[in-house]
């Protein structure tokens, strides 16, 4: 993603470059908005040091963190793909927005136990924007350093690569445009100032925005909101891009166009901000300390995945998925090794990937073949 220049070796806080950019330059997009507060390498949000933003003490929780199983399952069926792929003497695991390495870890501790061919054919190339999580992640994985690389996908090697691009919740998370109807007319929601304090106000369409709207057909009815995440295909074609044969998958919560387009459930958008587990009233407050989300547009995926040469295969609940490849005998085959109060702790996070009321039920898996 691009980086303003002037964002670089500054000692200002973010909200105070934010100020000065706007006063100088006048409104800026809300996508502008929402990568500096995300990804500034400063105080961006998933840069900041100084914030632990996973777990109970964070701001929101992920399946990795939730459940060893999580990995566990993926590695099961990581490696049915890799026989699926012909069994390759070398295949390459992709994966972006890795935070910590606990699902690397996972996966290539269920690879070296019980598939080993597999983990002996494996380079796992992590690619993570933080310096800080890069670090945490290389001290986690240092036993698996003769299999892990780190570097971004733009900056993959050709000739193009066998494997897979894995992702969980990394496309919510991308800077999105928003767009209204105001009187019979698309316009698009920028951020201004009202004396230090961040508003909104509704200038005209970016043109890559409107090319989308147009070959969309988008249609909203007056006053209701949307937002449009252009990065989710400059992503897909990076994945797709990255592999010569193999598959993309993507974890995160999500719906299909249509109910996005709902005013009956969605007239305000889904754009939200979350700080210490709690939904934030304000989603321009405290830019760079809370995090900020919306739901992905699976139907976007799958057309855009269908442009670049990518064939969906699979497209379902999280939970569903997990039990249908093999959660419980991952559960049963981890606990055997366990001690009996580890053992339930395990079966306890269980719950939150197969009950109707747990995490993964919340989220969606897509799975794209090239």
């Amino acid at each position: 993603m691009a980086r303003s220049a002037d964002t670089e070796n500054s000692p200002e806080p973010l909200a105070e470059r934010l100020r000065a950019r706007i006063r100088r330059e006048g409104p800026i997009s809300f996508r502008d908005w929402m990568e500096a507060a995300l990804y500034d390498p400063i105080d961006g949000y998933y840069f900041r040091a100084d914030r632990i933003r996973q777990g109970r003490a964070g701001d929101y929780r992920t399946a990795p963190e939730s459940s060893p199983l999580f990995a566990a399952t993926f590695g099961r069926y990581f490696a049915k793909l890799f026989s699926e792929l012909g069994s390759p003497s070398s295949w390459t695991i992709f994966e972006v927005g890795a935070g910590t390495g606990e699902f690397a870890h996972g996966v290539l501790s269920s690879l070296r136990s019980r598939h080993r061919d597999v983990f002996a054919a494996t380079t796992y190339v992590i690619d993570e924007i933080s310096r800080n999580t890069r670090a945490r992640a290389s001290e986690r994985l240092f036993t698996f350093d003769e299999q892990v690389r780190f570097r971004p996908l733009t900056e993959v090697e050709k000739p193009a690569h066998t494997g897979i691009v894995f992702s969980n919740e990394l496309i919510d998370a991308f800077p999105v445009h928003r767009v209204t109807l105001r009187d019979g007319k698309l316009r698009e929601l920028y951020v201004d100032l009202d004396e230090d304090d961040f508003v909104w106000v509704e200038c005209h369409l970016d043109p890559d925005v409107a090319d989308y709207c147009q070959h969309t057909e988008l249609q909203l009815v007056e006053g209701q909101i949307i937002e449009l995440n252009l990065d989710a295909e400059v992503f897909l074609s990076r994945a797709a891009s990255s592999l010569e044969s193999g598959f993309v998958i993507t974890v995160d919560y999500g719906a299909e166009r249509n109910e996005l387009l709902s005013v009956e459930r969605r007239r305000q958008g889904t754009l939200r901000a979350f700080r210490h587990h709690q939904l934030s009233g304000d989603v321009l407050s405290r830019p760079g300390e809370q995090d900020l989300t919306t739901t992905i547009d699976w139907t976007q995926m799958r057309e855009a995945g269908k442009r670049l040469g990518l064939q969906t295969i699979r497209h379902e609940p999280l939970d569903q998925f997990l039990l249908s490849e093999g959660l419980l005998e991952e559960l049963e085959f981890l606990a055997r090794t366990l001690s009996q109060a580890d053992s339930a702790r395990l079966r306890t996070t269980a719950r939150e990937m197969i009950l109707p009321q747990g995490l993964a039920a919340s989220f969606q898996v897509l799975i794209q073949k090239k």
